[in-house]
Formats: C-alpha cells, structure tokens, sequence
C-alpha cells in the first residue's frame, strides 16, 4: 500500500490573478499567491488554482464550503455580489437554498465558471 503524506486537489481557472482576488477578498479564503496558487482551507486542506489555456469550467461542484448556516452565507456572499445558482428541477427556497434533503446547500459560481456550494455539516 501506498504511503500517502498528505493530499491536495486543484482546480483549472482562465485567469489565477483573477481567481485569487475572488476566492481571498469575495469568499474571504486564505489564499497564497503565485504562478500556481493556493487556497489554504480552513481545517488544513489545499486546492491549487492553476491557468489552463482554453479553460472550460467544471460541470460539478469542485469545492464544497462547510458553513453553520447556509442561509446567513448566501447573505454574506450577496454582499459580496454573488448570486446563487439556480438549476431547474432542484427544490430551492427563494434564497436559493436547497433544504430538507439532506445537509443545506447552495451552489455559486466563481469568476471561471466553475461551480462551488456552501453547504452545513
């Protein structure tokens, strides 16, 4: 069996500066920046931001954000001046918010295109 040291997943953006400003002054992140930079999560965890030329965003949630309450983000990210996706089909309240099907969730966008949600534990 492999020994595994530590684990870090990444994450294609069109434009790194770009994507940093986003994810440290919208979502509030600790982000190190960098040709290559990186998201510091809260509890230990690293996602790498990297260019990719012809960037096309990711057609699923790439980072799920584990809030204590999904409404008061979806406020707090309005603020910021990002609005919840909205996917037909899905019971999302008029916040935006799916509920009571399983753990709280929203999912936004960032400035690629690629999907990210707040969701509770």
């Amino acid at each position: 069996m492999v020994t595994i040291a530590r684990a870090f997943s990444g994450i294609s953006v069109r434009d790194v500066p770009e994507a940093v400003a986003f994810w440290r002054d919208v979502v509030g992140l600790d982000v190190e920046d960098g040709t290559i930079a990186r998201l510091n999560l809260p509890g230990g965890g690293q996602v790498i931001l990297y260019a990719k030329p012809n960037h096309e965003p990711a057609s699923f949630t790439v980072l799920n954000l584990v809030v204590a309450d999904v409404g008061q983000a979806i406020r707090e990210l309005a603020a910021a001046g990002l609005e919840p996706e909205r996917y037909p089909g899905m019971p999302q309240d008029e916040d935006g918010a799916m509920r009571g099907r399983g753990p709280d969730i929203a999912w936004f966008t960032d400035p690629s295109g690629n999907i990210f949600a707040v969701i509770t534990p």
